[in-house]
């Protein structure tokens, strides 16, 4: 009876949030992201169709009493062989996107019926799994989040839920003459390289902006939305740090996250810290054969005396966070000085450096900066001199656990506060 009432709580809850969220995502007609929706409006990807449906399933499973009537044996059983299944399904969807972009084959339809007839079965099977693992996988989240006091009652709140899909592309656009985050549109799943690269030039030729189409990992939406990976290690942590959107929505720091770029960035280097504590701790007690060895410290390399071809010396590796960093604190430089296409033309030279380096970016814009540089979890990177993320990181530090961090910078609604909680 005890277990039903719960459920039934838990069902009323998800549905409250999804109402929630939903009407807080979509702004009014007047919002200046109108703007931007006048070129993206017939691509853009329906979140209230997928959390309806993503819901039933979650419900379904809820119902079923899925994970709490299988072993630890068992549950490892499933995760690894959803796992294996959505290997496989990444592997063969590569193979027919091959297949249609090979000017070369006439009859596509032909030529992929056996790998499509494949995929078919391993959708089919991917469909039993899913519900499973992924019931699987939030309970054990859950239960790190119980021990490190994230919890209510003993319960998270809300409830550990996603579900993993093809994610959508974000449409990101920035003034040019700074970087700002002042769109951050959901569009289709299934864009070509072209077709992004055509929206982007609509939309900067419309609105004389910088903007980018990325790829991202997960939505903070309810059920929250988590890409499709074999990573377990990521996908935990990803887990994780959607919830912790979730978690934050409900209090003022995640209420105010679009007000200003500070806020933005607060919350997003909040659920990066806080995803990756959780997601190590899940692996640490479910998957320990999983953890990732320590790397290895590479010894000093002696040079021979003997005037060797410069090409066979041993090179510095390329610091992809140092030079990132370089690239954004230059770029901020010019653009502050007034020189917009000065700094558009050296981001374009720094791009090809990271190109002959082995990083393939299409674009290293304002739009890419204002994006990533919200990732501030780590020093460096793309975050330059922005002052948010070390303000966060030290936080992290002067608290005495993961939810005294969290549950401090969640009830923050100003960068100032934030500011004041670090230098009292």
């Amino acid at each position: 009876m005890i277990q039903r009432i719960l459920r039934g709580l838990e069902i009323t809850l998800a549905l409250l949030i999804l109402g929630f969220i939903t009407g807080y995502s979509n702004p009014s007609l007047t919002h200046p992201i109108e703007k931007v929706r006048a070129f993206t409006r017939q691509i853009e990807f329906d979140y209230v169709e997928w959390m309806s449906n993503a819901a039933v399933v979650k419900i379904r499973a809820a119902s079923a009493g899925i994970p709490y009537t299988l072993g630890h044996e068992a549950q490892e059983e499933i995760v690894n062989e959803h796992l294996r299944v959505t290997q496989l399904i990444l592997e063969k969807e590569y193979q027919l996107a091959q297949i249609y972009a090979n000017a070369e084959i006439t009859d596509k339809e032909l030529a992929s019926e056996p790998l499509r007839a494949e995929l078919d079965e391993l959708y089919a099977r991917q469909r039993e799994l899913a519900p499973l693992a992924e019931a699987i996988l939030q309970e054990q989240v859950s239960q790190v989040l119980a021990e490190v006091g994230l919890t209510a009652v003993g319960q998270p709140v809300p409830n550990v839920w996603y579900h993993s899909t093809p994610l959508p592309m974000a449409l990101i656009v920035s003034p040019r003459d700074r970087i700002e985050q002042v769109a951050n549109i959901s569009v289709d799943t299934n864009l070509t390289v072209d077709e992004q690269a055509h929206l982007e030039s609509n939309v900067d030729q419309g609105l004389n902006s910088s903007s980018l189409v990325v790829n991202i990992g997960g939505v903070g939406v309810y059920p929250t939305m988590v890409m499709r990976t074999t990573d377990l290690n990521w996908l935990l942590s990803t887990i994780a740090h959607e919830w912790i959107h979730n978690y934050l929505t409900l209090r003022p720091l995640g209420f105010s996250y679009n007000e200003t770029p500070e806020l933005r960035t607060m919350n997003e280097t909040t659920a990066s810290i806080a995803g990756d504590e959780i997601g190590a701790l899940v692996v640490q007690r479910f998957y320990p054969e999983r953890l990732a060895a320590s790397p290895l410290i590479p010894g000093l390399v002696s040079v021979p005396t003997n005037h060797p071809n410069p090409a066979d010396l041993p090179r510095p590796p390329f610091d992809f966070r140092a030079q990132m960093h370089e690239t954004r604190t230059t770029t901020d430089a010019l653009l502050a000085e007034g020189k917009i296409e000065e700094a558009e033309a050296y981001m374009e030279e720094r791009r090809l450096v990271f190109l002959q380096n082995g990083y393939l970016l299409r674009k290293i814009n304002q739009a890419y900066f204002a994006f990533h540089g919200a990732y501030a979890d780590s020093p460096g990177g793309a975050a330059g001199e922005d002052p948010v993320g070390p303000a966060v990181r030290t936080l992290r530090e002067q608290s005495e656990s993961l939810a005294d961090f969290v549950n401090t910078i969640s009830w923050m609604w100003k960068f100032e506060q934030l500011q004041k909680a670090v230098n009292p």
